[in-house]
């Protein structure tokens, strides 16, 4: 019960403070309504009601009083029109039943209060004419029929409290709106501004608002140079720390062209391109994508150029285009990194399994890029493992296949994570292998 009442409230802080503002409102109109204004209504109404059956029961006496039903005509005119009753003998009553619209707030006050006083009393007809009171009574001369204003019996408009209540508590709660909206206004601005710094852009923002919104706003600013300090910091390191290692293995694949041909000498220069190769991982692992630019690209083709890539080096992979018109579609993203994540993981895919297949997936809010194999796969119970940095499942994954730094899966998760996306592993029903999904917010 908890967790569905949790699952209807709203999920915006704007939300949740109009309920808090609407709910006591609206309980207040309730409470009004039915306790004040409904025995207001009822009191006043019966006391009405019964003072004009005084009157009623007055004329009734005098017509059972007279000899005759024309004694009982001139009691009428003698009696009945002085106080503003109007008074009929028919042969028949017109209906039998009392009526009144469903709306009318003092309707059934009126009825009990005119039954409680007038024994004869047949009927009371409250809505043919909603100005008047129709009743119907029995009397020793016959039917009779009795009208007379609705103004005597009952308050007159009784709606309009409430309508006045209705609309005070609207113009209030709009102008609450506004003050609350412009409280929450630098809220939304912080969280904006803190979401887009965790994918790596960097948008203008000026604290302001209440106090401890803007010292909130104070220390993201303060924490954001920080950060980008540091990220400054470490990729000046990093350039320097490529160029020192990458000199010595210059030096070792010039040695070894020198050297002549022979079975070592190529064991040495796989030995000296896989180290190459495990120091651009680190690297890129390292300065990941922050130096990169946000730009628009078009999907079809980022993918078909890095299809191409692994098709001339005779790397062929399968390509499967879902929900993409025949039109660009395009993504908010940093090229580069996204490339390098698709890339990675295509090569795990063509690494260990004889088969890799890309579907590219859109909908108005995601782009998801599936990279399938038909390797052996991870063990469900260790593929949150291989998302991190450095982890080789070698029980998994065979290393005859290939060898590698275990950073190919952890890059391609890191840029995920950049990006406001995620990137999820499973298992591949179509191909037996893993299963790989990147997922991108447009």
């Amino acid at each position: 019960m908890e967790q569905w009442i949790k699952s209807k409230l709203p999920r915006s802080l704007f939300g949740r403070a109009m309920l808090i503002l609407a709910v006591p409102i609206v309980v207040i109109q309730i409470v009004v309504a039915a306790f004040f204004a409904e025995r207001l209504f009822r009191d006043v109404s019966e006391q009405m009601s019964s003072n004009v059956s005084l009157d009623v029961n007055h004329i009734v006496s005098q017509i059972n009083d007279a000899p005759d039903r024309i004694a009982a005509i001139s009691e009428i005119t003698n009696h009945a029109r002085p106080l503003n009753v109007n008074v009929s003998l028919p042969i028949e009553f017109s209906q039998t039943r009392d009526t009144w619209e469903w709306f009318d707030l003092s309707g059934k006050y009126v009825v009990d209060a005119l039954r409680l006083s007038l024994p004869n009393l047949v009927y009371v007809d409250l809505k043919s004419d909603r100005k008047l009171v129709r009743l119907g009574i029995k009397s020793s001369k016959g039917p009779i029929q009795m009208s007379f204003a609705r103004t005597r019996a009952s308050a007159t408009n009784p709606h309009q409290l409430l309508v006045a209540m209705i609309l005070t508590s609207v113009l209030f709660t709009g102008i609450s709106v506004l003050f609350l909206n412009n409280q929450i206004r630098p809220i939304k601005r912080l969280s904006d501004a803190a979401e887009a710094f965790g994918r790596g852009w960097s948008i203008p923002f000026h604290p302001r608002g209440a106090r401890e919104v803007r010292s909130a706003g104070h220390s993201f600013l303060s924490m954001r140079a920080r950060i980008i300090r540091q990220i400054d910091q470490r990729t000046m390191m990093l350039s320097g720390v490529s160029h020192d290692l990458r000199t010595p293995l210059t030096r070792m694949k010039l040695s070894l062209e020198l050297l002549e041909p022979s079975e070592e000498v190529q064991h040495l220069e796989r030995d000296v391109d896989e180290m190459e190769a495990m120091l651009t991982e680190f690297l890129e692992f390292a300065r990941g994508d922050s130096g990169e630019k946000t730009e628009t690209v078009g999907v079809k083709a980022l993918i078909k150029r890095i299809i191409r890539n692994y098709a001339r080096a005779n790397e062929p992979v399968e390509l499967v285009f879902n929900g993409i018109t025949a039109g660009e579609e395009t993504i908010k993203c940093r090229e580069r990194a996204i490339q390098r994540a698709i890339e990675n993981l295509i090569g795990n895919a063509i690494r260990y399994g004889e088969k890799a297949r890309i579907t590219v997936s859109l909908d108005p809010k995601h782009v998801d890029f599936t990279v399938e194999d038909a390797g052996p796969g991870i063990p469900k119970d260790k593929r949150n493992d291989a998302l991190e940095p450095f982890t080789r499942l070698d029980e998994a994954r065979n290393q005859n296949k290939g060898s590698g730094s275990g950073l190919g899966l952890a890059i391609a998760a890191d840029v995920a994570r950049s990006h406001g996306g995620k990137l999820e592993l499973f298992h591949s029903q179509d191909l037996g292998g893993l299963k790989a999904i990147l997922s991108i917010p447009r």
